[in-house]
């Protein structure tokens, strides 16, 4: 019976602690690529995108939820408005943000994490 609980502890843990690192590799401050600070956190079931730093500062320009290893939602350019389909990837503490309208006009942005 001891060995079934530290065996039930001990798998809760692992996946806590899987969750807990896909979850982190999106979460923190970005360097976009316009050198921007953009802040990504959690936000009800989602993470939300937040400028930092720049004429934008303090305005939401993304919202999105992992999904088969990347993460998807829209995303808001800050100058006109104007929302879009987005998707990110991360490799490392490297981003790639993408932003896309009619699923066809994509652009690529490359983030760093602070």
């Amino acid at each position: 019976m001891k060995k079934s609980i530290s065996t039930f502890f001990a798998a809760v843990m692992v996946l806590t602690s899987a969750n807990m690192a896909f979850a982190d590799q999106i979460e923190g401050n970005w360097k976009t690529q316009s050198g921007e600070t953009a802040k990504i956190g959690k936000c009800g079931g989602s993470f939300c995108i937040t400028l930092k730093t720049g004429k934008y500062s303090g305005q939401r320009i993304g919202k999105m939820k992992a999904k088969n290893g990347k993460y998807v939602g829209t995303i808001t350019d800050p100058a006109d408005n104007k929302e879009y389909s987005g998707s990110a990837t991360i490799a490392g503490s490297k981003m790639n943000m993408t932003g896309c309208a009619l699923k066809i006009f994509c652009k690529t942005q490359k983030w760093n994490k602070l």
